[in-house]
């Protein structure tokens, strides 16, 4: 695939940016090495590679599901704009 001058200026004329003669050459050149690159990459044999969810193939380690912080309501209620004994009272945000 090449990109041509007249592709460049469509591009920036759909994207609303100003591009100048030199800027275009040079995006046009740097698309095209780009789209060079990509071309490489999809002559590469794949078919017995599995894709990877990451470089480190590591699992989580488990940890058991334990409450650390029993009966702090009060506490937590205190931080409260407004006084309330049962939730957190805040002001009204939708009209």
């Amino acid at each position: 695939m090449s990109i041509d001058l007249k592709t460049i200026k469509h591009i920036s004329k759909l994207s609303r940016i100003s591009v100048d003669e030199k800027r275009a050459e040079k995006l046009a050149g740097d698309l095209n090495s780009i789209f060079d690159f990509i071309e490489k990459l999809n002559e590469l044999k794949t078919d017995n590679v599995e894709p990877l969810t990451s470089v480190a193939e590591t699992t989580l380690k488990l940890r058991p599901d334990e409450v650390k912080s029993k009966n702090i309501r009060e506490q937590i209620v205190k931080n409260s704009p407004q006084d309330n004994e049962d939730y957190f009272v805040v002001p009204k945000v939708i009209e």
